[in-house]
């Protein structure tokens, strides 16, 4: 892990099994999450802060369950949505077309919604899928990004 400090924010790289995660914070606040790609270059420090143990406890049982500290800038659209997914139960998914006629919008704003979602992994939007594909993840509907898609729901059961 590797912290960066700058006024009240803080940047740090943590290791993980889809690769390494940039998590951001402000004022001891979740801000966003990155997934880079492996390889990504990270340093381990020995002094982990109780909030990356969060994210190591999730990669050892799916069902640990995120009870962090969150500021996110979005639209009331898009709180809307990142709400409806934190209901989707872990080994579980729905389709784009399903939180669309929950919300009474389209599939297209829910894919958007899940596309800007600041706090992937937290805010699972890797639980949304197509009707007839699983969907893109992070922006991407092919390579690496999608591999972690797959991976997170293989983790939480939802896929063999």
């Amino acid at each position: 892990m590797m912290k960066i400090r700058a006024n009240n924010s803080t940047i740090f790289f943590l290791p993980s099994p889809i690769g390494v995660l940039k998590i951001s914070l402000d004022n001891h606040c979740l801000t966003s999450l990155e997934i880079l790609e492996k390889g990504a270059d990270s340093i381990q420090q020995e002094n982990q802060a109780p909030f990356l143990q969060a994210f190591l406890a999730y990669f050892k049982n799916p069902h640990y369950r995120f009870t962090l500290s969150l500021a996110l800038n979005v639209t009331s659209f898009q709180t809307r949505v990142l709400q409806a997914l934190q209901t989707i139960p872990v080994g579980e998914v729905r389709t784009y077309g399903q939180l669309a006629d929950q919300l009474n919008t389209s599939p297209r704003a829910i894919g958007n919604a899940c596309r800007h979602n600041p706090i992937p992994i937290v805010i699972p939007c890797h639980r949304v899928i197509g009707a007839v594909s699983l969907g893109g993840y992070c922006g991407e509907i092919v390579g690496e990004k999608l591999s972690v898609k797959q991976w997170l729901l293989r983790h939480e059961g939802a896929l063999a």
